[in-house]
């Protein structure tokens, strides 16, 4: 059953590109309430212009504590309430493990996974005393299905994925839902970093999935409250095979999965 979203009010980290930037406005022509957040107000200034309805921008590193208990009380003061946390804020950089600089891993982790933890514990309290809400993870097949240089980056979605386990089965009985959306590969200013030479992009262009595809399943995960969802079903069939069959997997598409 689809749970409408009018008058929901949504915060979402990463919101100044991408996906983030995308959900942001489809949840709006829903008649949900989105709260953009992101590093870059500009760019969120920007894009605040083709939103529809009723919506909010704060300036919030998710590196910062603080930053993020401040925008969360910010939000609680204005409209009482937060109804979905959609974390995801996250960047990648694909290095091989030997010419990754430690400050790398770092710094993805503090921002992938430490960053997705504290927006978590700082909305979670609320949502508790209101008991509903719902924290929505974008993880990404990365978290299931690691790939040569591709270390660091995978690691913090195995962490965001074993933490959105962890915490669904922990806030069972509360009202509170907790969901994990992951996505292969996105057409977007991610692979500006991740990929600056462009080499992994033309290999898998083919492959790509574009922003508005992934917001649109994003935003029906929120409606439908679905636990978990792997985008595309191809790469989730995938998964599958290469948990029950290691080695055949390997020998069988180990070539395909290093493109990097």
């Amino acid at each position: 059953m689809k749970v409408s979203l009018s008058g929901k009010v949504v915060l979402i980290t990463g919101a100044s590109s991408g996906i983030g930037a995308v959900a942001a406005k489809l949840l709006a022509e829903k008649g949900a309430i989105p709260v953009l957040t992101a590093r870059s107000r500009e760019k969120m200034l920007e894009l605040s212009a083709f939103i529809p309805g009723e919506h909010a921008v704060y300036r919030m590193d998710v590196t910062s504590e603080e930053q993020v208990n401040e925008v969360v009380s910010q939000v609680l003061e204005k409209y009482g309430k937060i109804d979905v946390l959609l974390n995801n804020a996250g960047f990648g950089e694909f290095i091989p493990f030997t010419h990754a600089p430690l400050a790398s891993f770092q710094e993805m982790m503090d921002v992938n996974y430490m960053g997705t933890v504290r927006c978590a514990q700082a909305v979670l309290p609320s949502m508790l005393r209101a008991g509903q809400g719902h924290i929505v993870n974008v993880a990404s097949m990365a978290g299931k299905m690691a790939t040569a240089k591709s270390t660091g980056y995978s690691a913090t979605k195995h962490a965001v994925l074993g933490m959105t386990n962890a915490l669904r089965r922990e806030l069972r009985g509360t009202g509170v839902r907790v969901s994990a959306v992951n996505p292969g590969p996105i057409d977007t200013p991610f692979f500006d970093r991740a990929d600056p030479d462009g080499n992994y992009v033309r290999n898998i262009r083919w492959f790509m999935l574009s922003p508005d595809k992934v917001a649109r399943a994003i935003v029906s995960v929120i409606e439908r409250r679905k636990p978990e969802l792997d985008l595309p079903w191809t790469a989730s069939v995938g998964v599958r095979i290469m948990q029950l069959f290691p080695r055949i997997s390997e020998a069988l598409f180990g070539r395909l999965m290093n493109k990097k």
